[in-house]
């Protein structure tokens, strides 16, 4: 009976293997037409899901935190940060505004704008958040400043200025008490700019006040909520594109005015653009790359169009799968075609070259087909269903983006074998080619070949010390979870947050936590303050500032010398006389000069003076000096009447309580439903991944729900981690079985892993070495080296099983097989290297040294072992 059994098994596979070559132009039809049916399914049943936040289980708590913030305060989900910089405060705000105001305006791209410190609420009660000290400070500096902001308000004209200055000069000016130095500093600076042909405001802010306002007020940061297109590759693109064309409208309407743009939605948008520049170039060099690997190995151009059909035909199958079994692609699974080119080559490849071995033998057409289907099919079954393990094993895990690129890679290894074993074949038949003669020459020196059976001690004790080396290494291997990281460093949204991250006040990487109720939340911030790696901590009652009536006292005493002052400078200054007023400047300098100031430096009259003679002398000789002149008027009061106005509606202060915040306040404190927020500031340079992680620790030992980008980094990396390592350990068990299974033979399944398990070692070792940690990118990889290793090892030790002289392994089509299957692959991903995108670059390292590791231990480690133990 089981002699029966077999006889009807084997009759059955050879009547399977001779259908193609009895029918190949049928069999040529049928996949025409599944690949054509393929590509019109997938044209309309294949989306594309890039929303980041997909590519993790819904059901880690983290990602349920983060659900539970977006959902609580909407306006900071999905959001880009507009990151307003320029040289004075003025332009920094007016330039926010400019945006923000155009941002509300478009509806269709943009749910919601806003800027954090900025609205009619802070700009009327701005003075109260100023410290008391802070607040004393400023009060001194307009008491000082009080007469020239008087007299300017009375003669409000470039003249006007020049005269109060002339006056303070000559010392007719007794209650002048401010320093003229500065001032006359500024103006010098705006001279020499204009004449330059540049453009530099006088900034009356920070003459007039210094930093009495407490942080610097140079950068502004718009907070705008975007509308995304998931089923576009690039969700932000048309929300990207008007902000930089709002970018060069800024910097002509606000010269000196820079915009960058950051946040999660403008570094992954940025992301995508890097990588598709760069693929474009690395495909086309792969693909010559593959094309020329493949010819060197098959030496065949009719076995090259063979294996490139097989192929393509493959792949359009593969993507009808994707279409059928999950529907979508995400950044992640996106990643299958490339995994599918790498793997299923090796199939076309090993079948190709045993093919050309039998024509060589003398062997027909038909009987060559046969016979490497019979031999080599068998060993290509088992090298599937280990590869496919790899990476269905990631489909219970946690990480759902590679969850969904196990589904398709893995139906993919079994499509590329049936492709393999069906439709090549019957194309071989088509394209059938002539036997390569032998010439007895071989292509490397005849030790080479001999090298690992020669010396199979010593290569399995230089393997050993190699292991134990690479073991000891491996402690230092580390998972970069921070995906700022993977990105070109070169890209302006990354820029512009690692920026930021130097920023106490302004890091994208605050975290928020969730309380029920003001009084535990105000309860949990003091608790966080108290933490080292903590700069501030900020809830709704941090809306209210502490002693009010101290600083309303200081700001009525204000209130009595300046308001109607103030009032002045809503309206536009009067014209005068620019070269006139400059001509009695530069008289008064002179004489300020013979007769010194001493209150002022006399190197500072002396340049000035200069400056201005020449300054004068340089607009007269214009085609047009008027416009010269209108120009410095331009520079030097342009920027006066806001900061006239914000003094004059900082003054308007009045005593308030939580129940007096306007809305727009409230909301980003308190939501709809009764959820406080408590703001978490680091304290350190989060741009250390060190200080990253002990901050993210700090925060979730102190209070585990709470959420931000630093912790979401960091806990989606150690999901990814941990899915990994549960995914590949599962595989590579599931593997061991199946071996044990199929060969009932310990020492064969030992033959396949070892080597494998060495090139791991020596993997990890080398990444460690090159710094080159793992991150969410080069990660991917794993599964990859995965079913090459075992694959190899399947190969090479099928086919010492069949070879009566052990040492001729090396040349045979099998070794040649691996070794060109590998080269292929190598050759595929190898430029990805040099790709701009860091984690790109990460991951064809990572494939590079993976690949030959690979290589070197199952041509070289396994026929060694294979040789000591005497393998048969």
């Amino acid at each position: 009976m089981p002699l029966a059994a077999t006889s009807i098994k084997t009759r059955f596979l050879s009547f399977l293997c001779s259908l193609p070559i009895r029918f190949p132009w049928l069999m040529l039809l049928l996949f025409a037409l599944l690949s054509a049916g393929s590509v019109l399914y997938t044209r309309d049943h294949l989306g594309i899901n890039t929303n980041t936040s997909d590519l993790l289980s819904q059901d880690l708590p983290f990602i349920k935190i983060r659900a539970q913030l977006d959902k609580a305060f909407p306006q900071d989900a999905s959001a880009i940060i507009v990151v307003v910089e320029s040289p004075t405060p003025e332009q920094t705000a007016e330039a926010a505004r400019f945006i923000e105001q155009h941002l509300q305006a478009e509806k269709s791209l943009f749910e919601s704008a806003y800027i954090p410190v900025d609205n009619a609420f802070f700009r009327k009660q701005g003075f109260l958040y100023l410290s008391l000290g802070e607040l004393e400070s400023l009060s001194d500096k307009l008491v000082d400043a009080q007469p020239f902001i008087g007299y300017l308000s009375a003669h409000y004209s470039f003249a006007g200025l020049m005269d109060i200055i002339g006056l303070a000069l000559e010392g007719r000016e007794q209650d002048l008490a401010m320093p003229l130095d500065p001032l006359l500093n500024t103006i010098d600076q705006s001279l020499s700019a204009v004449k330059a042909g540049q453009t530099q405001y006088l900034s009356w802010q920070q003459l007039l006040t210094e930093k009495s306002f407490g942080d610097d007020q140079t950068r502004r940061l718009v907070i705008t909520r975007v509308h995304l297109d998931f089923k576009q590759l690039m969700p932000a693109s048309k929300p990207m594109q008007y902000l930089r064309e709002l970018a060069v409208n800024v910097a002509s309407q606000f010269p000196g005015v820079n915009l960058s743009f950051t946040g999660e939605v403008a570094l992954e948008h940025e992301e995508v653009e890097t990588v598709n520049r760069g693929m474009i170039i690395s495909s086309v060099v792969s693909l010559l790359l593959v094309c020329l690997a493949l010819w060197v190995g098959l030496r065949s151009f009719r076995l090259l169009l063979v294996t490139f059909i097989s192929l393509i035909i493959g792949l359009a199958l593969t993507a009808g799968f994707a279409a059928l079994s999950v529907g979508h692609l995400n950044l992640i699974s996106v990643a299958f075609a490339v995994l599918y080119i790498g793997l299923g080559v090796d199939f076309a490849t090993h079948l190709c070259l045993r093919y050309q071995e039998c024509r060589q033998q003398g062997l027909s057409t038909e009987q060559a087909i046969l016979n490497s289907m019979n031999t080599v099919g068998r060993s290509l079954f088992l090298c599937a269903f280990t590869t496919a393990i790899g990476f269905f094993a990631f489909i219970p895990t946690d990480f759902k983006g590679v969850s969904e690129l196990g589904i398709i890679s893995g139906g993919g290894i079994f499509i590329g074998l049936l492709v393999s074993l069906s439709l090549l074949p019957a194309l071989l038949k088509l394209l059938p080619i002539k036997p390569l003669p032998v010439n007895g020459k071989t292509l490397l020196p005849q030790w080479v070949y001999l090298f690992p059976f020669r010396h199979a001690t010593g290569v399995l004790i230089a393997a050993v010390l190699l292991a134990l080396l690479a073991g000891a290494e491996l402690t230092q291997l580390s998972f970069d979870s921070n995906p700022i990281n993977l990105r070109d460093p070169n890209t302006q949204s990354v820029m512009a947050f690692k920026k930021l991250l130097r920023s106490q006040t302004d890091s994208p990487f605050a975290t928020s936590a969730l309380t029920d109720n003001l009084a535990q939340a105000n309860e949990l911030a003091a608790r966080f303050a108290k933490l080292p790696s903590v700069y501030e901590a900020i809830t709704l009652s941090s809306m209210v500032p502490e002693q009010q009536e101290e600083k309303l006292e200081i700001i009525d005493n204000l209130n009595l010398i300046m308001p109607v002052q103030l009032n002045r400078f809503t309206e536009k200054p009067e014209k005068s006389d620019v070269r006139a007023a400059l001509i009695k400047l530069r008289d008064t300098l002179r004489k300020a000069i013979e007769q010194p100031v001493q209150s002022v430096d006399l190197t500072v009259l002396n340049k000035l003076h200069r400056d201005v003679a020449e300054f004068v002398l340089y607009a007269d000789a214009q085609p047009n000096p008027a416009d010269i002149y209108a120009r410095l008027e331009d520079s030097v009061l342009k920027l006066l009447p806001h900061t006239m106005l914000m003094l004059r509606d900082g003054l308007s202060a009045t005593e308030f309580g939580i129940g007096d915040l306007p809305r727009e306040v409230k909301s980003q404190w308190v939501s709809a439903d009764g959820v406080y927020r408590v703001l978490v500031l680091p304290k350190q340079d989060l741009n250390n991944p060190e200080y990253l992680k002990q901050f993210v620790k700090d925060i979730l030992d102190t209070y585990p729900k709470s959420f931000g980008l630093p912790i979401g980094d960091v806990t989606s990396g150690q999901a990814i981690v941990d899915a990994f390592i549960e995914a590949f350990s599962g595989a590579l068990v599931m593997i061991v079985l199946l071996l044990l299974v199929v060969t009932r033979c310990v020492k064969t399944t030992l033959l396949v892993v070892t080597p494998l398990l060495l090139a791991a070692l020596l993997t990890g070792a080398c990444n460690v070495l090159l710094h080159n940690p793992f991150n969410f990118a080069n990660i991917i990889v794993l599964p990859l080296l995965l079913g090459m290793g075992v694959d190899s090892g399947i190969h090479i030790v099928h086919r010492l099983k069949h070879q009566e002289d052990h040492s001729q392994l090396l040349q045979t089509s099998a070794a040649r097989g691996v070794f060109y299957s590998a080269l292929t692959t190598l050759c595929s991903f190898s430029s990805l290297a040099f790709n701009t995108h860091a984690g790109t670059a990460s991951m064809g390292l990572l494939l590079a040294i993976g690949i030959l590791l690979m290589i070197i231990c199952s041509m070289l480690v396994l026929p060694a072992m294979a040789n000591k133990i005497g393998f048969k």
